[in-house]
């Protein structure tokens, strides 16, 4: 009689980033299938062409034409100035352009591939191997993330290097987009996990991330609301919302006025309100996903 050998920890640990890393991979396969990893970076290199054919006109004369200042010997420095100014400005409005398209851009092209997974007989061939839902789960989240991720670094780093290299000013705090970015996508995604877990609907798991960031747009007008709400339990109501809404909009504007202003910005308390929201609608994915029956 043969006893089997008992595993170890580490070889256990390798196990399972195998399985994990299998998951990974299966989510860029099936991307690519779909068309869904070829689209988004189609729509991105699209993006960069245009900028690039953009600025094929002089940037610094458009800069010295828009500002009104008048190329002399006399005024090099100011000439200096308001060209990095304009660049500044050009930069904050292009970081506020990317975060808008691409978060939606990312929603849309990920959407499908969480409900995918839970058709009836592919899940259950998937849960008939030795792979735990959680692990199954996960894979296809962080496999989404890195697709979207890798995206956004090609997609800002494009536009980056085109309009740095063409107006000769190199600001690096432009870059700060791609964390940003991927940050929101990271938590946007925790709810198309929920919602493709629940609903298994990829129209759902695309409507209620949008509608969840453009209501993150119109609790941000907190301060203006507190003084038209004429009733007190409205203005609670209000305020709950907003610090349980993940704050989206709130860490666009702060990238739009960091980059514009160079001001110091308060990143914390957007960025660790959005976290936990993500974090528990992942968690309770997770528990629905554990507990149901396929």
């Amino acid at each position: 009689m043969v006893v089997p050998r008992e595993v170890t920890e580490s070889e256990a640990r390798m196990s399972f980033l195998r399985v994990f890393f299998a998951l990974i991979a299966d989510t860029f396969q099936e991307a690519r299938a779909r068309w869904l990893f070829w689209g988004l970076f189609s729509l991105s290199s699209l993006l960069i062409l245009l900028f690039l054919f953009v600025l094929q006109v002089d940037v610094a004369a458009g800069a010295i034409s828009a500002l009104g200042v008048q190329s002399t010997v006399h005024r090099v420095y100011s000439l200096q100035y308001n060209i990095q100014r304009f660049v500044r400005i050009s930069y904050s409005w292009v970081g506020a352009g990317l975060y808008v398209f691409g978060t939606f851009l990312a929603i849309f092209a990920s959407a499908g591939l969480i409900p995918s997974v839970l058709e009836p007989g592919r899940i259950s061939l998937l849960l008939s191997k030795p792979v735990g839902r959680t692990t199954l789960l996960m894979g296809r989240y962080c496999g989404n993330l890195l697709i979207v991720a890798l995206n956004t670094v090609y997609m800002v780093t494009g536009v980056w290097l085109i309009f740095a290299y063409k107006t000769n000013t190199w600001d690096y705090r432009f870059l700060l987009a791609i964390p940003i970015m991927i940050f929101i996508f990271a938590v946007l995604l925790c709810l198309v996990v929920f919602v493709g877990v629940i609903s298994e609907s990829a129209a759902l798991a695309v409507m209620i991330p949008v509608a969840l960031s453009l209501l993150s747009a119109l609790l941000a007008q907190h301060q203006f609301m507190m003084k038209v709400l004429d009733s007190e339990w409205s203005r609670q109501l209000w305020m709950g919302l907003y610090w349980i809404v993940p704050k989206f909009f709130d860490l666009g504007k702060a990238l739009h006025y960091w980059i514009l202003l160079d001001q110091q910005i308060d990143w914390v308390t957007p960025i660790w309100t959005s976290a936990v929201f993500g974090a528990v609608v992942l968690i309770s994915s997770i528990v629905i996903f554990r507990k149901r029956d396929y």
